[in-house]
């Protein structure tokens, strides 16, 4: 009976114990996604990446396997979560997975994203379509967000700076004013 009784204790012990820890995880999963985050910013938000390789995991730590790796510095992805020092991103083709926080920088990029690959965006030197078009960007440009007013954004980039209309970027919000 005592080795039973013995038995019985650990397998309780440790069935309390795996229902803390996953306790633990779901309240520390449940802030991630609530107003209360690590970093004190606002969830969602957009950020770019911050290294010419970013690591993406399955999960908010580093014993979670490698979904993919990100070889394009200042990418725009957006945080849908935070978990300590992790944060969870979306990327413009709607993948997910987790990074590390100093992986990512505040700087605002955006990446041209149209509806057809072939498309291309003009780039007005004024926010109206009135105004003169500076250049054509195709799919997947990246630039520097310089300012939004809620319908245009200033962009620039490698040959190029103007206004473009901000329903074709991926890296800002509709609507969001960036100053």
């Amino acid at each position: 009976m005592t080795l039973r009784r013995g038995r019985l204790t650990i397998v309780l012990v440790r069935a309390a114990t795996a229902a803390l820890l996953t306790l633990g995880w779901a309240a520390g999963m449940a802030q991630a996604g609530g107003d209360a985050t690590s970093s004190g910013l606002p969830v969602p938000r957009f950020v770019s990446l911050k290294a010419d390789r970013v690591t993406v995991r399955g999960g908010p730590d580093t014993d979670h396997d490698v979904a993919w790796i990100y070889t394009r510095v200042g990418w725009p992805v957006e945080i849908t979560a935070e978990f300590e020092n992790w944060r969870r991103i979306r990327d413009s083709d709607g993948s997910e997975g987790w990074v590390y926080h100093s992986l990512l920088s505040g700087k605002r990029t955006a990446a041209v994203q149209l509806k057809s690959k072939t498309d291309l965006a003009p780039l007005y030197a004024m926010p109206d379509t009135k105004s003169a078009v500076t250049a054509q960007l195709q799919f997947g440009v990246l630039g520097a967000v310089k300012r939004c007013n809620g319908s245009w954004c200033q962009i620039s980039g490698e040959g190029f700076d103007g206004w473009i209309e901000q329903n074709e970027l991926w890296g800002v919000y509709p609507d969001e004013k960036v100053e």
